[in-house]
């Protein structure tokens, strides 16, 4: 890092994120460029992990039945706003040497870093929740597990971490891409057994201003963005980038941000495939059998069967939900953990601090499950995924302010063009929010 970039922040780097892992995976400078390309392969899979779990499922099957295959529009778009996002995320670490964590406690004051830290901890929560209700209602399904003693079990998910984490950061990757392969298996077949109409989904992708004129529409559309741009994402995505051993000259970060970027942008595009895949499916069985109300994860499962003709669907349909909760407690331990040590500069023992990082997460989560129960997921769902949206602006400002200073980046700083397309998104989403909550005032 130049000088002149250190001199622009409050205070010098402390300890790096995700400290027992930073720097452990290798990266050959002498080697093939398709070698050194692979060796940044994994973090974007671990990234995408969150614009698929349980939250969109949620959303996107709520958004299929209630109005076909519109919002897939806004699958497109969230997803064209996740891949720009997520590539400052790269440039920010690799720029700067920070996470977006630590990056919002050297650059504000400690009160503003302390606000924006416990809005973190809120979309932490919020994604939490819908994790674990998500791998809660997967094992009930799947296995006859009560809801509530589900939601137990998902807690045991940080031992899971530590076991693959021993082994190297590497193993922590590919038991997540190997879990992505079979969810996306899943959905290959049940879309095969669904029979779409398939110019309905090309149409979809077109958009429509009804999605603004329509309250319900817009409330699902910012749902479905919550549940795509995830705020617990870009301080993620911002840690494990640094797991990467690149090289410290200009070159060398050039190039890694450049391999970087197209790992999270093909794995963002493999996200879009899935997410597409549950709203298709939802659109193809409950919109077009005329069940429009279904919202409720359990109650789709139940309607799969007789409305596919196919016992194997509702079958496939518990797995990859259960495969994508698995994934998504997974990274999202992952990401308090970093949210916790870059906003406070906590210094605790690595199982110590995956231990206290979950708990703040899970111990709300499970609590308001546990309330709500079986009845009132669906609602739960797709809830926790606006409040998540309601708290993008406070991890997307930040993120945009730094990789747009010359000052913070200095020669890695955002391109002029990608700055404006980014402070656009961070607009969007803005008033979006405004337009949902004065129609939530106006009742």
């Amino acid at each position: 890092m130049s000088d002149e970039s250190l001199g622009a922040w409050r205070r010098a780097p402390g300890e790096p994120s995700l400290a027992d892992v930073f720097r452990t995976v290798r990266v050959e400078p002498g080697g093939s460029l398709w070698r050194r390309a692979l060796a940044f392969v994994g973090p974007g899979y671990l990234v995408a992990v969150g614009y698929m779990d349980p939250g969109n499922w949620a959303t996107s099957i709520a958004g299929g039945a209630q109005f076909g295959y519109a919002l897939l529009f806004v699958a497109l778009l969230s997803n064209i706003m996740a891949i720009i996002l997520q590539s400052l995320c790269s440039r920010l670490a690799i720029g700067s040497g920070r996470d977006l964590a630590q990056a919002c406690r050297d650059a504000f004051p400690r009160p503003v870093a302390w606000a924006l830290w416990a809005f973190a901890e809120i979309a932490i929560i919020a994604t939490d929740i819908a994790e674990v209700v998500g791998t809660a209602i997967g094992l009930n399904l799947l296995f006859g597990i009560p809801l509530e003693l589900g939601v137990l079990i998902t807690a045991l998910d940080v031992f899971l971490i530590l076991a693959l984490q021993r082994l190297g950061f590497r193993w922590i990757e590919a038991f997540v891409i190997a879990l992505l392969a079979l969810i996306f298996a899943c959905f290959i077949v049940q879309i095969a057994l669904a029979h779409p109409d398939w110019r309905g989904v090309i149409l979809g992708f077109a958009p429509t201003v009804e999605i603004v004129k329509n309250p319900a529409m817009l409330y699902l559309a910012l749902g479905i963005i919550g549940a795509t741009v995830m705020p617990h994402n870009l301080y993620f995505h911002s840690g494990i980038v640094q797991t990467r051993a690149y090289g410290t000259t200009l070159p060398e970060k050039r190039e890694a941000l450049r391999f970087a970027t197209w790992d999270s942008t093909v794995a963002l595009m493999f996200a879009l495939l899935i997410n597409a895949a549950i709203l298709i499916l939802a659109a193809a069985t409950f919109h077009a059998a005329g069940e429009t109300s279904v919202a409720e994860i359990g109650d789709a499962h139940a309607m799969l069967a007789p409305l596919v003709g196919s016992l194997l669907a509702p079958k496939l349909f518990a797995i990859a939900l259960l495969c994508c909760g698995l994934n998504s407690t997974v990274t999202a331990t992952m990401a308090g953990q970093i949210v916790m040590e870059g906003f406070l500069d906590i210094k605790l023992a690595a199982w110590a601090r995956r231990l206290v990082t979950r708990l703040i997460a899970i111990v709300p989560a499970a609590t308001v499950t546990i309330i709500y129960g079986a009845k009132g997921t669906g609602f739960l769902l797709i809830f926790s995924q606006v409040i998540l949206a309601f708290q993008l602006p406070f991890a997307i400002v930040p993120l945009v302010m730094f990789t747009m200073s010359r000052r913070k980046l200095g020669a890695l700083v955002s391109p002029l063009w990608l700055s404006l397309i980014a402070s656009l998104i961070a607009a969007l989403i803005i008033a979006l929010n405004v337009k949902l909550l004065w129609d939530v005032l106006r009742g």
